[in-house]
């Protein structure tokens, strides 16, 4: 199956701009950096995506998320369930989903990707270590579910995580259904949800 190409403004590009130069009065003009850039994955950045899951997860819990041959995987399965954001040609950050079609998340979901289901599946969020304390975290989870919202079908996404970080997706309005029943090693997790109907603003305001 052709991965799903979808016009978003969620995946446009920006550009930040200098404030104007002032070494030369006779010369003060704008410089303007190269794009700022939000856009779906491809495996071929899968290894810039295993650094950064490596370097943030190995300190904290000794497990990745996903193996790279794991990201590799879902990278060309469902592409468009991912999301990386791009500064100056490098990833700062990234999310990567797939498709589930039950009503809780089950271990199978850590490894599979099921097609044309309603459901995303979010296995990882993670920010590059020059990056963090940035609100970047913040700002991408926002672009990626108004992103979301621009799929057809797509009806809620769901996520585990440790219980410290319960409140960070409260925050991007997920709702905690309780204990889950994945575990790796010793960690525990909390299932959260977030549903994608109503507050269509992405439909109705930018032609997706």
């Amino acid at each position: 199956m052709a991965p799903q190409v979808v016009s978003s403004p969620f995946l446009k590009p920006f550009f930040l701009k200098t404030p104007l130069s002032v070494a030369s009065p006779r010369r003060q003009r704008r410089h303007t950096l190269p794009a700022s850039e939000f856009r779906n994955l491809t495996p071929q950045d899968a290894i810039s995506v295993f650094e950064i899951e490596r370097e943030a997860f190995i300190s904290v819990s000794g497990e990745c998320p996903l193996t790279l041959d794991e990201v590799l995987s879902f990278l060309g399965q469902c592409p468009e369930l991912s999301m990386g954001w791009f500064e100056e040609g490098q990833l700062v950050a990234f999310i990567i989903g797939s498709g589930w079609d039950k009503e809780k998340l089950e271990k199978k979901a850590l490894t599979t990707h099921v097609p044309d289901s309603p459901t995303v599946h979010i296995h990882v969020l993670s920010v590059h270590r020059h990056c963090r304390q940035q609100g970047k975290g913040s700002i991408l989870l926002w672009r990626y579910l108004q992103y979301l919202r621009c799929l057809p079908g797509l009806r809620r996404a769901l996520l585990v995580c440790e219980e410290f970080l319960v409140p960070f997706y409260q925050k991007a309005g997920f709702k905690e259904k309780g204990p889950s029943a994945i575990n790796v090693a010793a960690l525990t997790f909390t299932e959260m949800e977030y549903q994608l109907g109503g507050l269509a603003y992405a439909r109705r305001n930018s032609g997706c």
